[in-house]
């Protein structure tokens, strides 16, 4: 009778629930000596009411009965200045997140409690309580829904005007805490997809709206940081400034994508909103210009960066109104020109009217917006914004004083760029161009006149249509792919032996031009590519006498596979940052360097080798060759030669080998030890050993290993029975990325290789050794040789004598 008199209560009962209730209602003020109490019967009210929401209606009610909420408004009130506010949100943020029922959903958000507890006047200024009241904020959107976000709003004669679930969220977008930032763009997207026609009114109506050309606003501030760090890199490359960008970048890529997800919540004045004020203060003001030298402005950036941001920005807006804003822009100065040199051609006529209707609906897109001079968007009058977007898109006197020589656009436009003589500026461009060429977004016939879109079915048909006969004739790039083919041949034979990831992004675009070209090159393109092809030929043989030789087949494995990756690579998953690497070339000298220099300079030389192999399959072929080294490992595993006694490969510290020549190491001053060197060399395999004899046994150990190759043994000129050794610590990392993507910063610290020095008993000991050495080393290289005299014999006429019927020179033009 008495235990039962004890038993506890049942923490999650009616009955627990109105005793914590009661304990709450005694509460009269907060302060340090009550404020732990006050936590407990916060957490314990929470855990009831969520038990209760799903298993005892009878504790929800109850809930209501009290006005629960009604008590946690109370103690913000009276908690002022006690840090009880984080508490009380924290809380409330747990409760309302795990509420299952709509029935309490709708209670909690009736009578105004929330919002009254979202307008309680915080002092956000202490402690840490922004985070807390903001997780609040995204905890409520979660839950709104179109039947329950009328309760969130005032509504006046069918207009809302107040919403302070949305308003008070503003406030903190942009806050230093990414992870603030982050909650307020997942609440306002949350609210967005409500899809509630009064709350669009209200989000896309002044003074509210100013959140959205904010946003864009911070977009063109990232622009012109973007621009400062792409200018310095391409003058002086450091680690630093390239992290930096690449942290930039990410924050820039991320704002696009939440201005992505906003435009495609489906609302007509949202999706418009959002367009109109990327075009308006963004991508016509700020970005167009560079890309046409004639124009300039205060809003300026580089060519460079505009490029870099635009294909960026067309990967990632996947947007028709965007993307074709952009073409048309670009396009229009050349079919301008296509007009006063040839009105009279019906077809290019036909293809002309076609674009302006192109070029009116991109006006119209822009009629009702424009920019003031403090950056604030007025959505009353377009025609500033309107004469703005006609300056950069060029009239057609603009158009008409551009001439085009041999191809070349010297006056302006991204022909001007393409054929400029900085490299950079030649890669962005052409990166630029096929992302947006091969954007499904882009109009078919954007896509004709831009002459580098793949889609060759749906521009067949629509030079079958009769508005179109000519369209195929009329495109602007296409007739100068020859000779933008001839500089991305000349940029491949200028690059430096140490430049492979510049090359990969040079062979990226040469392939896809190549493509838009049929793969014909000229007698003259494929000699330059032929010279190309040899140097990187040579260079990969200089490698094989170098002190990583035994490395190049694994090498040659790996990057085949890779490279192979980066060339089928899309458009759309292209990093426009590649074609800033151009900075980051640098050339690894040859001779007495480190082996940690020269495992990067042979890795590179490797890369470069695949790189034109692969291409020039493509040229003569029209396809990829398999890998000739997928078999690799099994073909060393049964290779043929083997060493005296013992297997190369089950060599290691404590095994017991034979004796070699005997000699004398010190691994520290004063302490010489007598020891046997062993060379030893099994395919591409081989180590040097050093052998030692344990003092009063018959066992041997091994005390040392190196490799073999890297040694360059050298006999000391005034101690002739010294012979010195350099022996390669640097260890190598053969799995890398299976996509191709590889990070282009190269290490200023190196390892500093081991020197070792033998003392041999006379001179012949000594020249003996050495003679081992090299003698075992060769066996190595011959093997080496043996797997790369395949590649390496593959010229243009054995490609075309094992080609069969389809290899012909049809490829020359």
């Amino acid at each position: 009778m008495w235990k039962s008199l004890w038993r506890s209560r049942d923490r999650f009962s009616l009955q627990e629930f109105k005793y914590q209730i009661n304990e709450l209602q005694k509460i009269k003020v907060v302060d340090k000596l009550n404020r732990e109490s006050i936590f407990n019967i916060l957490q314990s009210i929470v855990e009831i009411v969520t038990y209760g929401d799903r298993h005892d209606p009878s504790i929800f009610e109850c809930f209501m009965e009290y006005q629960i909420l009604a008590e946690f408004l109370r103690l913000l009130k009276i908690g002022r200045n006690s840090r009880i506010e984080a508490y009380v949100l924290h809380y409330l943020s747990i409760m309302i997140q795990n509420m299952e029922s709509d029935h309490a959903i709708y209670y909690c958000f009736s009578n105004d409690y929330i919002n009254n507890i979202i307008l309680h006047p915080y002092e956000f200024d202490v402690g840490d309580l922004a985070p807390y009241y903001v997780s609040f904020l995204r905890t409520v959107s979660g839950k709104v829904n179109r039947d329950t976000i009328c309760l969130l709003v005032k509504v006046q004669d069918d207009i809302v005007v107040s919403f302070p679930l949305y308003t008070a969220a503003l406030k903190f977008a942009r806050h230093e805490e990414k992870m603030i930032q982050i909650a307020v763009r997942a609440l306002t997207l949350n609210i967005y997809n409500v899809s509630d026609d009064m709350v669009y009114a209200f989000v896309t109506t002044p003074p509210v709206s100013e959140y959205f050309s904010d946003l864009v606003l911070d977009l063109r501030q990232q622009c012109f940081s973007l621009d400062i760090l792409v200018n310095a890199i391409k003058d002086n490359f450091t680690h630093m400034m390239w992290k930096e960008l690449l942290l930039e970048t990410d924050k820039f890529i991320d704002d696009l994508y939440y201005c992505k997800d906003i435009i495609r919540v489906g609302d007509f004045r949202l999706s418009t909103l959002m367009i109109h004020d990327l075009l308006g203060l963004l991508i016509i003001p700020v970005l167009l210009p560079s890309l046409q030298s004639y124009h300039t402005n205060d809003l300026q950036i580089s060519s460079l960066s505009s490029l870099y941001i635009f294909s960026h920005l067309i990967q990632i807006f996947d947007v028709k109104e965007v993307v074709d804003s952009v073409a048309v822009a670009l396009l229009y100065p050349y079919t301008a020109l296509s007009i006063g040199k040839d009105g009279g051609s019906i077809g290019r006529e036909n293809n002309i009217n076609l674009f302006l209707e192109h070029l009116n609906e991109f006006g119209e897109r822009l009629t009702s917006i424009s920019t003031t001079e403090s950056g604030i968007t007025d959505r009353v009058n377009g025609e500033c914004l309107s004469r703005h977007s006609a300056e950069c898109t060029s009239s057609s006197s603009h158009a008409s004083n551009l001439k085009l020589d041999g191809g070349q656009s010297k006056s302006g436009g991204i022909l001007s760029l393409i054929f400029s003589e900085n490299n950079t500026l030649l890669l962005a461009s052409l990166i630029f161009l096929i992302i947006l060429s091969e954007s499904k977004e882009l109009d078919d016939s954007l896509a004709s006149m831009m002459g580098l879109s793949q889609r060759k079915i749906v521009m067949e048909q629509m030079a079958s249509h009769s508005q179109l006969s000519h369209a195929m004739d009329g495109n602007i790039f296409m007739k100068h792919i020859p000779k933008i083919l001839n500089s991305v041949l000349k940029f491949l034979v200028s690059q430096t032996a140490c430049a492979a990831l510049t090359q990969w992004t040079t062979g990226w675009v040469l392939r896809k031009l190549l493509v838009f070209q049929d793969n014909k090159l000229t007698v003259q393109d494929l000699d330059l590519f032929n010279m190309s092809y040899e140097k990187s030929c040579e260079r990969l043989l200089n490698e094989v006498k170098c002190c990583w030789f035994d490395y190049i087949p694994v090498t040659l494995k790996n990057e085949w596979e890779r490279c192979m990756a980066v060339l089928d690579e899309s458009s759309k998953s292209k990093d426009p940052s590649l074609a800033l690497t151009t900075a980051l070339n640098r050339h690894i000298p040859d001779g007495d360097i480190s082996s940690s220099l020269a495992w990067e300079r042979m890795v590179e030389t490797v890369k470069v080798f695949v790189l034109h192999h692969l291409i020039k399959a493509f040229v003569y072929k029209g396809r990829f060759p398999e890998n000739p080294l997928l078999n690799l490992r099994n073909s060393l595993m049964n290779t043929p030669e083997e060493t005296q006694g013992m297997d190369v490969r089950s060599v290691n510290f404590g095994s017991e080998p034979s004796l070699g020549i005997p000699c004398k190491i010190s691994f520290s001053e004063g302490k010489d030890r007598e020891v046997y060197l062993t060379p030893m060399a099994k395919g591409i395999s081989g180590k040097l050993v050093l052998v030692e004899k344990i003092p009063h046994q018959t066992r041997r150990v091994v005390i040392a290993v190196a490799p073999l190759v890297g040694l360059n043994p050298i006999v000391d000129k005034k101690h002739q029975t010294w012979l010195h050794l350099r022996v390669r610590d640097h260890q190598p990392e053969l799995e890398g990325s299976k996509t191709g993507r590889y990070k282009c910063i190269i290490s200023d610290d190196h390892v500093v290789d081991r020197r070792w020095t033998l003392g041999f008993s006379s001179k012949e000991a000594c020249d003996a050794a050495q003679l081992l050495i090299l003698k075992e080393i060769s066996k190595q290289r011959s093997r080496v040789e043996s797997l790369l005299a395949p590649l390496l014999r593959c010229s243009a006429e054995s490609l075309l004598s094992n080609g069969g019927g389809d290899s012909n020179p049809a490829c020359v033009v």
